[in-house]
């Protein structure tokens, strides 16, 4: 059985909705979340470390960078919860620099735009974080980010997931999740593309997540079992 562990995850746009999760995650004594920061200026994340510190939470496997953090950013989360995957997007291989010395905690997530920059180089990091819908749409699609996934999956390491809901008709990620059904085209991946750590990544409470993970955790369990 492949191993692998699914986490509720802070995410949002705006303050108040990490505001509401993170009070959910302390209401409920959640002690593991995944966090993603990419929507949050360097003032907010800093607000929202602050209350990160108060919180219960005791480890955070995951979070999601943006093109402003830095390796200050990733010591935080390295230091006071012991995360061991930060994901970057294909425009961030300009950036590397300012993420030393943890490329080998940086994992690529690719969109399905058919479009990748020249300068992708998934060797000089950690590994593949894929983001499940993402990579189906690549695949319904055509486009050529799946490919690109195909061709290195047996010469890069798959670690880490985003895990949110399909829209079937529109063939693209959908990130409030509103029937179970949305995740069944999880069954019709590749195995392989599945890591050990695997974030939630929708705009759904921390309540709707945690019976989303129940469901997953069965499904998934089954599937890869």
């Amino acid at each position: 059985m492949k191993n692998f562990k699914i986490y509720p995850s802070i995410t949002g746009f705006k303050n108040f909705e990490w505001q509401d999760k993170l009070k959910e995650v302390n209401e409920l004594g959640l002690k593991e979340v995944a966090v993603f920061v990419e929507c949050f200026e360097k003032e907010e994340r800093d607000h929202l470390y602050k209350f990160l510190l108060k919180s219960c939470i005791k480890h955070v496997p995951f979070v999601h960078l943006r093109d402003d953090t830095d390796k200050s950013d990733i010591e935080f989360f390295v230091n006071n919860y012991r995360t061991q995957c930060f994901n970057i997007h294909e425009d961030h291989f300009d950036l590397l620099d300012q993420w030393k010395p943890y490329l080998d905690k940086l994992y690529l997530e690719m969109n399905y735009n058919d479009i990748i920059p020249k300068n992708t180089r998934v060797r000089e990091i950690g590994g593949f974080c894929i983001d499940l819908s993402h990579f189906k749409a690549s695949v319904a699609r055509g486009a050529e980010e799946a490919k690109y996934v195909f061709d290195r999956k047996d010469k890069i390491e798959f670690k880490c997931n985003h895990l949110n809901g399909f829209d079937e008709v529109k063939m693209k990620d959908k990130h409030t999740v509103t029937d179970l059904k949305d995740f069944d085209y999880l069954k019709t991946l590749p195995k392989f593309v599945f890591g050990e750590i695997i974030a939630i990544e929708v705009f759904n409470s921390i309540k709707d997540q945690l019976e989303f993970k129940e469901y997953l955790d069965g499904m998934l369990g089954e599937y890869l079992g």
